[in-house]
């Protein structure tokens, strides 16, 4: 598979917060400041119980694009799951008609803006919404991180607004002239009776799919294996609170006739009961908060919508021009495209067409994602290696689908319509453009592969190298082996592929002598092959071998290289000319996936362009491994007199203090490398290779390297 380009890349700058506020910033807006009084009409007093169940139905949902994230962050979000699971007709349909439904959110968010400004300020609402749409468009050229600044301070407001909001609203509900009619507005509690409710729940539905959306920029999210499933989790948790006891409050301190017709049923509330310290200033905050919910989801909006014609460009099921970057490392065309299609959806389309349609096609898209899961897992493809695993697997995904199938038959057959026809428009997209472009099949094909079906082997392949983008996770003992790993350093040529299998294998048996004879009958089949794999003079064979506690490695440098002439006819080399250096991996088979990742952060090591250079250039076996370790997780020390590591001269390994992550590993002194233990002696000009989590790596930095100004100290 062709490598994408650095330039065709999106830079990796959001944390944990960005991915709250994302999700955040695009959920709570037209669900609590629009939608209330639209949702009270359909069902009465029971909306609250709506909102309420509409937060538990989102859960499949959730965990299942939570693992398809972290196992594929890539940007295009559902589209990208759903074209690698089920193959591109699906993410054709998923990348189009999730792209129109998150488009027609947005747009419904910016109208909201609208409504609620024109309280104080006599403005046209879809004029004052297009101005909007233009302004959002510029921050989003402008770069991720800049919209998420923005989406930052947007969402800080909003919820600190709603907080005081819902804490005033709590103290109402206690007041007598609220107590003497509560039991009044909630009775009937459901007065359309069961299909009113479910029809509510799809209908609210839209409230809570913004919360998936940040998927779609899983491409640009740091750590995405914690980041991603903690800021879903943390923001579905407090909206559901804000949604639920907020319209519980807005239902008990409204007339139920006048909340039916509300467009801005929370400034109407805040007037009941925001007199702190008046209730003008409380209706000024709640504009206040709903301008800066509706600019966070249209601005969110923008952001999560263009990735899916970018990434779908980049497959070439959509012209190419979508995925072409601008200055700011930002897609400039596909955001240009969604700003001015949101503009066309201001322009004719009214505020409840618009959240009922939205919902009813995301809910069609769970289905397909929560069975997409379901398909990765199936495939059994080793390098589907999500960093969050959906809990209570295949029932949670299985749940998902039934629930989103009927809300859909709930919100009637228009919902219905819409859905099938976006569908049928974008399976017509695909037969007459993306099809003859497009090569490939998605993992269902490896689900099906013992009925002979075909599989899609580049599959494999492309997950791999995100695999090898995404980096070890916390666990993976990388450093440990790297430290650990017998070297064998040859001066002289090695003339054969054989002669390099002989002297690893013998590394290898001298560590595990009680298998010598099940060892030596592996490496024999490793010799049949009779080539030896390389890529820029690197060379990584590897195996799995059963009952080993942990991965083992032996490291080889061959200064003059190794021969890659093979005896075998059938051999296959991946690239012509010497191997300088070999690293054989063996781990535990049934920890595949860790054994990918290890391989991975090995080819991270060796794709540096100075690599073979520095390789072949160091002087021994502890500078060898040092050029192995990440920068952030090893410390390199010497003990000099007059620097501060002065203090460690003369004490037992054991007496000094090092951070809890932290660990001596190599000990180099008078030209030998030693693995030492608790009772070695530090000496004068000792040389010590240091691993650790990077904030101890920083700690003992700043203590012994930080101030010292000496050739003999370095990191």
């Amino acid at each position: 598979m062709a490598k994408k380009s650095k330039d065709n890349r999106l830079k990796k700058e959001l944390g944990l917060f960005d991915v709250y506020v994302i999700s955040t910033g695009a959920m709570i807006s037209s669900g609590f400041f629009l939608l209330p009084g639209l949702a009270a009409a359909k069902s009465g007093p029971s909306v609250v119980l709506a909102y309420g169940i509409a937060g538990i139905l989102i859960l499949p949902a959730m965990f299942s694009k939570a693992e398809l994230s972290t196992a594929m962050p890539k940007a295009g979000g559902t589209y990208y799951f759903l074209d690698r699971s089920l193959g591109p007709m699906f993410g054709t349909i998923g990348g189009l008609g999730t792209y129109l439904a998150l488009v027609l959110k947005t747009a419904f968010a910016l109208i909201g803006i609208g409504a609620y400004l024109t309280i104080y300020l006599d403005l046209p609402i879809k004029p004052v919404a297009i101005a909007l749409t233009v302004a959002f468009m510029g921050f989003n050229i402008f770069g991720a991180k800049e919209t998420t600044g923005l989406q930052r301070v947007l969402v800080s407001i909003l919820v600190a607004v709603l907080v005081y909001f819902i804490v005033q609203g709590v103290g109402a509900l206690f007041s007598a002239d609220v107590q003497a009619g509560m039991q009044e507005k909630f009775t009937p509690f459901m007065p359309y009776g069961v299909e009113g409710l479910l029809a509510t729940i799809g209908f609210v539905f839209v409230s809570y799919a913004g919360l998936t959306k940040v998927a779609s920029v899983a491409e640009e999210v740091k750590n995405p294996d914690r980041n991603l499933p903690l800021g879903m989790i943390l923001s579905l948790a407090s909206t559901t609170v804000i949604y639920v006891i907020g319209i519980f409050i807005i239902v008990a301190v409204m007339d139920s006739a006048d909340l039916h017709s509300d467009l801005t049923p929370v400034a109407s509330a805040s007037r009941v009961f925001m007199t702190w310290p008046s209730s003008g200033i409380g209706v000024l905050l709640v504009v206040i908060a709903a301008t800066a919910a509706f600019a966070s989801t249209g601005n969110a909006g923008i952001l999560a919508a263009s990735r899916y014609p970018f990434a779908m460009a980049r497959d070439r099921l959509v012209p190419s021009g979508l995925a072409k970057l601008g200055r700011f490392q930002t897609p400039v065309p596909a955001i240009l495209l969604t700003s001015v299609l949101i503009i066309l959806f201001i322009i004719f389309l009214d505020e409840e067409g618009i959240a009922k349609l939205a919902s009813a096609f995301q809910l069609f898209i769970f289905v397909l994602v929560n069975f997409a899961v379901i398909v990765m897992r199936e495939s059994r493809i080793t390098a589907y290696d999500p960093g969050f695993e959906s809990p209570w697997y295949p029932w949670m995904q299985i749940f998902g689908m039934i629930a989103s199938l009927a809300l859909i038959i709930a919100m009637g057959w228009l919902a219905s319509l819409f859905t099938l026809g976006i569908v049928v428009l974008c399976l017509v997209w695909f037969h007459y453009y993306a099809r003859k472009r497009v090569v490939r099949d998605g993992a269902i094909y490896h689900w099906f592969a013992h009925l002979g079906r075909r599989i899609y082997r580049d599959l494999d392949v492309e997950l791999r190298s995100i695999i090898k983008e995404k980096g070890l996770r916390e666990k993976d003992p990388f450093e440990q082996i790297v430290a650990n790993a017998p070297v064998i350093d040859c001066q002289h040529e090695i003339k054969s592929f054989n002669e390099v299998v002989d002297l690893v294998s013998s590394k290898v048996v001298a560590m595990m002598p009680d298998r010598q004879d099940e060892l030596m009958e592996r490496f024999a089949e490793v010799k049949e092959i009779g080539s030896l794999p390389i890529a820029k003079g690197v060379s990584l064979p590897h195996m799995h071998l059963a009952g080993i506690e942990h991965p083992i490695m032996v490291v080889v440098r061959s200064m003059d290289g190794i021969n890659t002439g093979h005896e075998n006819a059938d051999a296959h080399l991946i690239e012509e000319g010497p191997v300088y250096a070999l690293f054989m991996l063996i781990s535990e088979e049934e920890n595949a996936r860790q054994h990918l990742r290890l391989l991975a952060q090995i080819a991270v090591c060796v794709d540096a362009e100075d690599f073979i250079e520095n390789w072949r250039s160091v002087k021994n076996e502890q500078a060898l491994k040092e050029i192995l370790l990440r920068d952030e997780r090893f410390l390199s020390l010497r003990l000099t007199a007059g620097m501060p590591a002065e203090k460690l001269i003369g004490k037992a390994l054991k007496e000094v203090y090092l951070p809890e992550s932290a660990l001596v590993v190599l000990v180099r002194r008078d030209g030998q490398t030693h693995i030492p233990h608790g009772s070695t002696i530090l000496e004068e000009n000792d040389r010590l290779t240091i691993i650790g989590d990077p904030k101890d790596i920083r700690m003992l930095f700043r203590e012994y390297i930080a101030n010292a100004s000496t050739p003999g100290v370095s990191t």
